[in-house]
């Protein structure tokens, strides 16, 4: 069976993150994708100019609607904005219970620009965050949800992980790329048990919506595979390759999107 897999994020006209790639890593892993929108982003690959943030009720009543009429087999959570648009996805999924809900905890973009009003952090932390099976945040990103200075060592990762489960994470995806050593290291925590994740690190600008891309093809796969790290580890290749692919496009003056119709085009 196809599974149906949903998106709450923010848009990217330049279909490079937000939404526009979380429906195309959905279709490129096998899924059916499905979106609600949380704002409106006006961006491309060089930064974001303005964003347009919909309201909460409107939120809900795009989920609401969806949910009364359409299986979800997994959910993919990206931008959320602000407090008010955190609490209405948050009283979704406690009315719905859909299975499978990964947290990109989108809070700054590729260009430096902030996508999650600072005030927010702590209502996502502490209230969304009990309620997802997986998240998957950067060294900053973790950073910036936990209080503390970013770690600048993997040795420091399990630590962070563990904190992070503190908070009601039950599945972490801890990714390393900010640390620049000669491997790509991720960690996967979960079950009281951690192990690194190493790939190739792609040396490329064309690096725009990574974040969003995994946590879309872990979304599209996890209905698809027998565990999270099964999950986990094919999205990982799957990104891989579609950085390895993404000079074959030409998008932009910024940063490049990846490529994620490699397989096929």
């Amino acid at each position: 069976m196809i599974p149906n897999v949903l998106t709450i994020a923010g848009t990217d006209p330049s279909g490079g993150a937000g939404v526009q790639a979380d429906l195309k890593a959905f279709s490129a892993n096998g899924a059916y994708g499905m979106s609600v929108m949380t704002a409106l982003v006006a961006q491309t690959t060089t930064g974001v100019s303005q964003v347009h943030e919909i309201p909460p009720e409107f939120v809900t009543a795009q989920l609401t609607t969806l949910l009364d009429d359409v299986r979800v087999d997994a959910v993919k959570i990206g931008m959320l904005a602000n407090a008010e648009v955190i609490r209405a996805v948050v009283a979704v999924l406690d009315r719905y219970n859909p299975p499978n809900v990964v947290l990109d905890p989108v809070m700054v973009a590729k260009s430096g620009d902030r996508l999650l009003a600072a005030e927010a952090v702590e209502v996502l932390r502490d209230e969304l965050l009990p309620r997802v099976e997986l998240i998957t945040p950067n060294l900053p990103e973790a950073a910036d949800l936990l209080g503390e200075r970013e770690i600048a060592e993997s040795a420091g990762m399990p630590g962070v992980a563990d904190r992070l489960a503190g908070h009601g994470a039950k599945q972490v995806l801890l990714k390393g790329a900010h640390l620049r050593q000669g491997a790509s290291v991720d960690l996967l925590r979960g079950d009281g048990a951690a192990q690194y994740l190493r790939g190739e690190r792609v040396e490329t600008t064309n690096d725009h919506g990574t974040g969003c891309t995994l946590a879309a093809a872990i979304a599209a796969l996890r209905p698809q595979r027998a565990s999270w790290e099964e999950a986990v580890r094919e999205a990982k290749d799957y990104l891989t390759e579609s950085l390895r692919a993404a000079g074959r496009l030409d998008v932009g003056r910024g940063h490049g999107p990846v490529h994620h119709f490699h397989r096929w085009w």
